[in-house]
């Protein structure tokens, strides 16, 4: 059985409004929500269906047993520093946790010394703002002290997710993978159709162009596996393509080039049955493309 908490909530943006309003609809009860103003508490309490707005860390805030931080990560400590000045209705029966997917519980320990139990609970989502993801099968992860893993577990079961606890150190190197595939990707994808654009595409034929070629190779990894999904010059071994690769994008921003050699590079790394082989093969071609001039006829 999931228990259910009272929990306020402290900022209202996409991830605070999400998590609040489906933890709302699975029984939990929303007792505050903070944000900088009471305008836009206001807001976020109507978004989330329930709740009291407030533009202060109030001594009524801290009532029910479990406070939620969903603030940028740049303000975790300050909040934390505010919560820790606060007057606290009781001590020593809070658990305090923050939605940073980089940063540990070690940030909220200002709030240990007061008694609280602190932990970090992240889930692996993308937050549009617009609607709430469906949270079903989603990665929570989990780490902190033992009341804080508690209570973060009921939440991940409540909201029919999967839990990955973790050790604080591990959070960084578990956030870089999770921004590999989220921020990462969309930049390749958002560079691949500015080229398309450059060849006289419009945005929207670029993009009807490119996602479906995305996606099917996505599909392909979760079916066949990653190797037999890979496709492309570098997995036929074709380094004269690449090589041309390289010398169109020289007439793009460097950043365009950089990225092709770093991903052909990973790629070599994470996929290729003998990597050091397409590394060194990788490493010739763009030292001669540094030393040659621009190929003919090959334009981006």
């Amino acid at each position: 059985m999931v228990s259910r908490y009272g929990i306020s909530i402290i900022g209202g943006g996409r991830l605070g409004r999400s998590l609040g309003r489906s933890l709302r609809e699975r029984g939990w009860k929303v007792h505050s929500v903070v944000t900088r103003s009471q305008a836009t508490a206001k807001r976020a309490v109507r978004s989330i269906g329930g709740g009291r707005p407030s533009s202060v860390i109030s001594s009524q805030v801290l009532l029910p047993p479990v406070i939620l931080i969903a603030v940028p990560d740049s303000a975790i400590a300050d909040v934390a520093q505010q919560l820790a000045a606060a007057t606290w209705p009781q001590t020593g029966k809070h658990v305090v946790l923050h939605t940073s997917g980089a940063l540990s519980s070690e940030i909220l320990a200002p709030l240990r010394r007061l008694g609280a139990s602190v932990g970090s609970v992240h889930p692996l989502q993308s937050f549009s703002g617009v609607g709430s993801p469906n949270l079903e099968g989603c990665i929570f992860a989990i780490e902190g002290d033992a009341g804080a893993v508690r209570v973060s577990r009921s939440m991940a079961r409540a909201l029919d997710g999967q839990i990955l606890l973790l050790d604080a150190a591990a959070k960084p190197l578990y956030h870089a993978a999770a921004s590999m595939v989220a921020g990462q990707v969309l930049a390749e994808v958002e560079a691949a159709v500015l080229v398309f654009s450059s060849l006289g595409m419009n945005r929207r034929e670029a993009l009807r162009a490119l996602l479906p070629l995305t996606r099917q190779v996505l599909e392909n990894q979760e079916r066949l596996g990653p190797r037999a999904a890979w496709t492309g010059p570098l997995a036929r071994g074709d380094y004269r393509v690449i090589e041309a690769h390289e010398q169109a994008l020289k007439s793009r921003p460097a950043e365009f080039l950089g990225a092709y050699r770093a991903l052909n590079r990973l790629a070599a790394r994470v996929l290729a049955r003998a990597p050091e082989c397409a590394l060194a093969a990788l490493d010739r071609i763009s030292l001669d493309s540094t030393h040659s001039p621009k190929a003919k006829g090959i334009s981006a």
